[in-house]
């Protein structure tokens, strides 16, 4: 049994598709196993975001991430990492497939729902860092 860290962004939370994305994970047969929400700061972000830090568009990554809560959780499940980044549907809204969370919701690459780690590695360090 894999687990993965999963984050449904401030935009997620606004809109109200907080119902739809859980149903979308659990119709799936993964199971949501620890969620909070929080609100993130510059420094989390910094440390979430480092491959990006010194990008250009970094700080209207941080206005986005910070302009409201998040939901975090973990989630398990058979290949769950692999899984999740099906369901959630390419990082660039309009590269992702209809029936994902992305290609149904999302109208932006960078206001797009949700974050999954990409590794099982990542995600347990994605965890620590949002789980302690």
């Amino acid at each position: 049994m894999e687990r993965t860290y999963i984050m449904l962004k401030p935009d997620a939370l606004q809109r109200g598709l907080i119902g739809e994305i859980l149903a979308r994970i659990e119709h799936k047969g993964y199971r949501i196993t620890a969620m909070k929400t929080m609100q993130l700061d510059e420094p989390i972000l910094r440390e979430h975001y480092a491959h990006i830090a010194d990008k250009p568009f970094f700080p209207d990554t941080v206005a986005y991430m910070t302009n409201g809560p998040v939901l975090a959780m973990i989630v398990e499940g058979e290949q769950v990492v692999k899984g999740m980044r099906i369901l959630m549907g390419a990082t660039k809204f309009e590269d992702a497939a209809a029936g994902t969370i992305r290609g149904d919701f999302a109208h932006s690459t960078t206001e797009n729902l949700i974050h999954g780690s990409d590794s099982l590695e990542n995600a347990e360090i994605e965890i620590a860092r949002f789980f302690n």
